[in-house]
C-alpha cells in the first residue's frame, strides 16, 4: 500500500511538472553572457601566465566557464508567445486536461509491463559501471566538441577545448585546437607559447622547429613569456647546448614571482643539464648552499645518484606514479646508466600494465631515448 501511495505522489510530482509551463505567462528573452564568459576566460589566462594560479586550478576554472559560455551561446531569445490569444488558451487548457489524464495512464501502463514491486533493489554501484565525475567530465567534452562542431569560429570554444585535449593526450586534437585559436582569436605571446607546446607534447617532447618558432614569436611578443623561456631552454639542451639552456632557465629562475607553481620544475630542469643539486621549492638554506659549494665533483655525482636511488626505490613500493618513472629514467641516461634505463623502463611497463595509454606513453619515451634494442 506504501509503495502505491508512493507512486501517486510521484505521479502527481510529474502532472505538475507538466502542467505548471502551461500556466505561466510566456517570457520575451533577454540579452547574452558571452562577452562576460569570453573576458572571464582571458582573465584566467592571465592569470595562469603571472603564475597566480596553478594549471590544476586554471584549467578547472576554464572548464566552469566554458559550460557556462556555451549555455550562454546556445541560447536563444524566446519569441513573443501566442498562448495569449483565445486560441492558444484552448490549446493551453487542453494540454492540461490531456497532461491529467495522459501522464498517470501512460505512468500505470509502463508499470504495468515493466515494474517489479517486489524485486529488491539494487545498489547504485551495481548500476553505475562509470563514476559519476568521468561521466559529467566525458559529457561536458561531448558538448563543447558539438558545439564547435556547429560553431565552428568559436575562437573561445577552441581556446577552452585545447588545454583538455593537451592533458588528455589528445595531442594532434590540442594542436589543431590551438591553431583554431590563434587564427579566430589574434596572436598573443601567450598563445603562440601555448601552440608551441601542444607541437612539443604531439612531437613526444621533442622541441620541433616549427615548435621553436612558435616559442620565438612568443618572446618577440613579450621577453617575459614563461612558457616560452622554458623551452626555448630545452631546445637548447636538446641540441647539446647545456651552458646556453642553464643560462636561460637561471634567468627564469631570477625573474619568478614568489610563489610560482613552475620554479621547482625549472629547478629540475637546471640540475638536470648542470648536474648540480636540485634545491627543494621551498629554496636552499644558508648551510645547503655551503655544503654544495664545497663538494667536488664526484661527490655531487654521488649525491644525485643518491636521490636517483631514493627515487628508483620509491617507485618499487609505488608504481602508480607515471611522471615519476619518466624521471628516473631520463636520470639513468643522463647518468650514463643505459641499461638501468631500460630496466627501470620494463619495470614502469609492468607496474602500469592496467593503464595502457600510460604505457604508450612509456614505450615513447624509450624510442624517444633511444633505449630500444
Amino acid at each position: 500500500m506504501v509503495l502505491w501511495i508512493v507512486f501517486a505522489l510521484m505521479t502527481g510530482a510529474a502532472i505538475v511538472a507538466v502542467v505548471w509551463p502551461l500556466g505561466r505567462k510566456p517570457r520575451t528573452g533577454g540579452g547574452s553572457d558571452l562577452v562576460v564568459y569570453q573576458d572571464q576566460l582571458e582573465e584566467i589566462g592571465r592569470d595562469r601566465s603571472a603564475g597566480l594560479i596553478g594549471e590544476a586550478e586554471a584549467e578547472a576554472a576554464r572548464i566552469e566557464v566554458s559550460r557556462r559560455l556555451l549555455a550562454a551561446a546556445d541560447a536563444e531569445p524566446l519569441a513573443p508567445s501566442a498562448a495569449a490569444t483565445p486560441q492558444g488558451l484552448r490549446r493551453r487548457r487542453a494540454g492540461a486536461i490531456a497532461a491529467l489524464i495522459v501522464v498517470p495512464a501512460v505512468a500505470l501502463g509502463l508499470y504495468s509491463a515493466l515494474g517489479s514491486p517486489n524485486v529488491p533493489g539494487q545498489p547504485a554501484f551495481g548500476r553505475v559501471n562509470t563514476p559519476q565525475g568521468d561521466q559529467s567530465f566525458a559529457s561536458l567534452i561531448n558538448q563543447v566538441e558539438t558545439h564547435l562542431a556547429r560553431n565552428p569560429n568559436d575562437g573561445a570554444g577552441w581556446e577552452v577545448i585545447a588545454p583538455v585535449y593537451l592533458r588528455l593526450g589528445r595531442f594532434d586534437d590540442a594542436v589543431a585546437a590551438r591553431r583554431k585559436a590563434l587564427a579566430l582569436n589574434g596572436a598573443t605571446a601567450a598563445r603562440e607559447a601555448d601552440l608551441g607546446e601542444a607541437l612539443v607534447a604531439a612531437a613526444n617532447d621533442m622541441v620541433t622547429a616549427e615548435a621553436k618558432q612558435a616559442f620565438t614569436d612568443a618572446m618577440a611578443r613579450d621577453p617575459h613569456e614563461v612558457k616560452a623561456r622554458y623551452f626555448l631552454g630545452l631546445a637548447d639542451e636538446q641540441d647539446g647546448n647545456r651552458d646556453a639552456a642553464a643560462a636561460k632557465w637561471r634567468a627564469l629562475l631570477q625573474d619568478a614571482p614568489a610563489g610560482a607553481p613552475w620554479i621547482g620544475y625549472v629547478r629540475t630542469a637546471l640540475g638536470r643539464v648542470t648536474g648540480e643539486p636540485v634545491a627543494s621549492t621551498a629554496g636552499p638554506n644558508a648551510d645547503d648552499v655551503a655544503a654544495a659549494s664545497n663538494m667536488s665533483e664526484e661527490q655531487r655525482a654521488q649525491m644525485i645518484r643518491g636521490m636517483v636511488a631514493k627515487l628508483a626505490d620509491r617507485l618499487h613500493e609505488n608504481g602508480a606514479d607515471l611522471d615519476g618513472w619518466m624521471k628516473l629514467m631520463r636520470a639513468y641516461v643522463v647518468l650514463g646508466d643505459r641499461d638501468k634505463a631500460k630496466d627501470a623502463a620494463a619495470d614502469a611497463k609492468r607496474a602500469l600494465a592496467s593503464r595502457p595509454e600510460e604505457v604508450k606513453k612509456i614505450d615513447d619515451l624509450v624510442k624517444g631515448l633511444g633505449l630500444e634494442g
